[in-house]
């Protein structure tokens, strides 16, 4: 545990911020949820380790930790939430559900030759990605039919 709060405390001094309780547990929270949060959710699973961080201070906490460039703040469409996620320059994948609004992370990436063929067309490196996918999880869609 020890080895983890001196990695979140370097992240969070490489970007010019104090470490402070609050950030430390709102990055922490991000990294190992494994997808999106919306501010509320994070405040909620702080709220059950018994933190004591208020939604007020989540919400500001969010603000820096993104203007750092520690996370990244994405929209889902037809979702009015704004969700954060740990900025790991990566990419990653996820199927989004329209109906419950659920999103479940893809582990497989399928996009890796066309990386490379799109890098060795255009020249451009590339770094990461993301990818949304739509549709019905299997509760809603047996709901629907």
């Amino acid at each position: 545990m020890e080895r983890k709060r001196q990695e979140y405390e370097e992240r969070l001094r490489t970007r010019g911020l104090r470490s402070t309780k609050g950030r430390r547990a709102v990055l922490e929270t991000l990294m190992k949820s494994g997808q999106p949060l919306a501010a509320e959710q994070i405040f909620l699973l702080l709220k059950e380790r018994d933190s004591q961080i208020n939604l007020s201070t989540v919400y500001r906490t969010l603000e820096s930790l993104e203007t750092a460039e520690l996370i990244t703040r994405i929209s889902i469409h037809n979702d009015d939430r704004m969700l954060f996620e740990y900025n790991c320059l990566g990419h990653r994948h996820y199927l989004v559900c329209t109906e419950c609004k659920k999103i479940i992370t893809v582990q497989h990436c399928p996009l890796g030759e066309y990386e490379k063929a799109l890098e060795n067309e255009t020249g451009f490196s590339i770094y990461g990605h993301k990818l949304y996918l739509y549709g019905y999880c299997p509760q809603c869609k047996t709901k629907n039919t």
